[in-house]
């Protein structure tokens, strides 16, 4: 078969020779045998330095190769044994493959790439092969990228958590987040205090101190650690926390007067109303536009706490901090005169973490939790395409 000088093209492997390629008995797969090239010694697996021989198994083994043409491919090898100095008599070390995996480092190569892009079942179906082995193939490549990773100096890290399972079941996350270097650092189980020790553990000390912003949101355990073994940062609060905080507050305040409104017998006018309030003005649909519109027009809780909210985001727009210090503490004094007791939880929340809000603008909007949650969204959806 001409499949050998194809694989000599595509594939070489240095010390080793392609022999000619059959199928097997079945028909449905290409067996292709591979033997040393004369006078080549043998790896040792071990120290990974060449050794004498000892002997040659007697058993072929198979390493499963890309298919081709809807075939399955697989190499053939005799293994050797080598009797090093160092190591003793050890399994030689393959180019192909890598301790115990019937896959070879191509072919892994290959079954992770497309399981970027794919389901991991919808990958083991597409090419024929099982679940198993595409979680073998993106284990080892995650593998080989922690241990040939360089961490190097890190500016800035975010922090935060994704649920994996049902029944309060979560992962923390620590990503750099540096202008011009995102990446996920670490994942750890949990977000405990103990979980969350994991990461600074594994960068160490140095790193640690080299650290100059930190975003979080207000998870107590975070906020811990992060005094503790970032004390010399500048601790961010996570913006897209705070008015998430303030719009479960809004729809808290119209779930409670909708009810309210329906037991005294009143005009259901909060009926359909939830995005109305929730949503950006610049992203309601038209009829969402008008709904709005009627709204205003009534004394409700539910309008004031929706202006305030509306209010808050005008926090976001000042440069200065003194200036947004000055608005941040303008807007608590207006909701907890408000009357409007969710908002007024926030307004207390908001008051007690004053200075890590500020902290947005003293690191000059450099650093925010959009680029955090982006990263997120990116690993649910990599986290359901390994369901």
């Amino acid at each position: 078969m001409r499949l050998t000088r194809i694989m000599n093209q595509c594939h070489p492997i240095p010390g080793f020779v392609y022999q000619r390629a059959s199928f097997a008995d079945d028909g449905k797969h290409i067996l292709i045998p591979v033997r040393p090239r004369k006078r080549s010694r043998a790896i040792c697996s071990g120290c990974h330095q060449p050794a004498a021989g000892y002997d040659q198994s007697h058993t072929a083994r198979q390493f499963e190769f890309i298919g081709i043409w809807g075939y399955l491919v697989f190499l053939v090898y005799y293994m050797r044994r080598v009797d090093c100095k160092k190591c003793g008599v050890v399994v030689e070390e393959v180019p192909w493959g890598t301790g115990k995996h019937s896959l070879t480092k191509v072919y892994m190569h290959f079954l992770g790439h497309w399981a970027r892009k794919l389901s991991w079942k919808e990958t083991a179906e597409e090419f024929r092969t099982s679940w198993d082995k595409v979680h073998a193939a993106v284990a080892y490549l995650v593998a080989w990228g922690l241990e040939h990773r360089v961490l190097g100096p890190i500016r800035a890290i975010g922090v935060d958590e994704i649920q994996y399972s049902k029944g309060h079941k979560y992962l923390t996350l620590v990503y750099q987040i540096d202008l011009g270097c995102t990446r996920l650092l670490w994942i750890g189980k949990e977000r405990t205090v103990k979980t969350f020790l994991g990461f600074f553990t594994m960068i160490g000390p140095e790193l640690s101190g080299k650290i100059e912003f930190v975003c979080s949101d207000m998870w107590k355990p975070y906020l811990r650690v992060i005094r503790e073994k970032c004390s010399q940062a500048l601790n961010i609060l996570d913006r897209f926390h705070l008015v998430a905080k303030v719009n479960k507050a809004v729809d808290d305040v119209r779930s409670a007067e909708a009810k309210q409104m329906k037991r005294d017998g009143y005009e259901p006018v909060l009926t359909k109303s939830r995005w109305c309030l929730l949503k950006r003005p610049e992203n309601l649909t038209a009829k969402q536009k008008l709904k709005l519109r009627d709204l205003v027009r009534y004394n409700l809780q539910s309008v004031r706490a929706y202006l305030l909210k509306e209010d808050f985001q005008q926090l976001w727009n000042y440069v200065s901090t003194a200036w947004a210090a000055k608005f941040l503490d303008a807007w608590c004094s207006q909701v907890m005169r408000s009357r409007i007791e969710p908002l007024k939880k926030v307004a207390r929340t908001l008051r007690a973490h004053r200075e890590l809000i500020l902290n947005y603008f003293r690191a000059r909007k450099e650093f925010s939790s959009g680029v955090i949650e982006g990263l997120n969204n990116k690993a649910k959806v990599d986290r359901k395409s390994v369901v």
